[in-house]
């Protein structure tokens, strides 16, 4: 039986935290998930405790690191192993200004010679997967043959796994926003990587939004990375889940509000947790059904004061049923 694709939920600043994480989880039992980039100097000089903790529930989960020092990149590595992280994975994707001047990200993939020595240092100082996530070529650099030298350089290093955003970066004159929108999507580029490399393993990331659009690119790719769209409407993890895992009992969305109840309280009573910073994140859970806007509306006014999730969280719900109720 052929292996099943591989399908991730993207790293996000400010967005995959572990509270979105142990949320997406609940959606979704078999989707890898990743961290927010974390910085090598947030972990080596700031509170790595705070910075890699995370749910047990949240496996297959990976670290995903920023840097350029290779040795700085192994000692990061080697925390998040002993941490417990299924994979370890180095940006070479990210085009922020904040992330260009740290000399790395996107600016990266124009030294291949450097990434390929990070990667080397990552994978002697740990046994867990070491993975690379970058774009199909920066600026005006966006021919087959610079991503192909790219790829094959740290390949060499026995990597196997590349993540490819099929846009290119504008390192100058885009925002990040802008850099995930503007650049053109090229799906034939990452798919002539696949086609030149069959040994190596291809995900690809970008502008996929549908079911049928995943199935298509899983056909030519070994699985989909997902952004936008698996955090504004999360619940369609679970479509993802039921058509590429055929897995049958999902949690309905009640079930998932049940469910996070005592987590946010674990939360609040463990790390003193404000409730608004995890019900932030399933302002989207009802996306697309009736009472969505009641259920997003009643979180947004009241979890900034809010002290008890579940009053919180059943207000919200009673708040779309009611909608529900109106309409019909």
């Amino acid at each position: 039986m052929a292996e099943k694709p591989h399908i991730f939920v993207a790293p996000m600043m400010d967005w995959t935290d572990r509270h979105c994480r142990y949320f997406h989880r609940l959606i979704a039992p078999s989707i890898v998930l990743y961290t927010e980039m974390v910085t090598t100097g947030a972990l080596i000089h700031g509170d790595a405790e705070r910075h890699l903790r995370f749910n047990t529930e949240e496996h297959p989960v990976a670290l995903q690191l920023g840097g350029s020092d290779p040795q700085a990149l192994a000692a990061c590595a080697k925390l998040g192993e002993e941490y417990g992280y299924d994979e370890v994975n180095l940006n070479c994707g990210c085009p922020s200004d904040r992330v260009q001047q740290g000399r790395f990200g996107a600016c990266l993939m124009a030294e291949p010679q450097l990434v390929a020595s990070c990667v080397k240092a990552m994978q002697d100082a740990v046994s867990i997967p070491v993975t690379v996530k970058c774009r199909i070529g920066i600026d005006d650099v966006d021919d087959e043959p610079f991503l192909m030298e790219f790829i094959e350089t740290v390949s060499a290093t026995g990597c196997n796994t590349f993540v490819i955003h099929a846009r290119k970066a504008i390192l100058e004159g885009l925002s990040p926003k802008e850099n995930r929108s503007v650049p053109p999507l090229r799906y034939d580029i990452a798919e002539r990587m696949r086609t030149a490399f069959p040994a190596l393993t291809f995900i690809v990331n970008g502008g996929i939004g549908t079911v049928e659009e995943i199935q298509e690119k899983c056909d030519v790719f070994d699985g989909v990375m997902l952004g936008r769209r698996a955090y504004q409407d999360p619940y369609f993890l679970s479509d993802v889940e039921r058509a590429i895992y055929g897995t049958a009992q999902l949690k309905s969305r009640e079930e998932i509000v049940q469910a996070m109840i005592p987590y946010i309280q674990h939360q609040q009573n463990e790390f003193d947790t404000p409730v608004k910073s995890v019900t932030r994140h399933m302002l989207g859970l009802f996306q697309g059904v009736s009472g969505a806007k009641a259920w997003k509306r009643h979180i947004s006014e009241n979890a900034p004061q809010a002290e008890d999730a579940e009053t919180l969280l059943l207000g919200a719900l009673d708040a779309a049923h009611s909608r529900v109720k109106e309409i019909a």
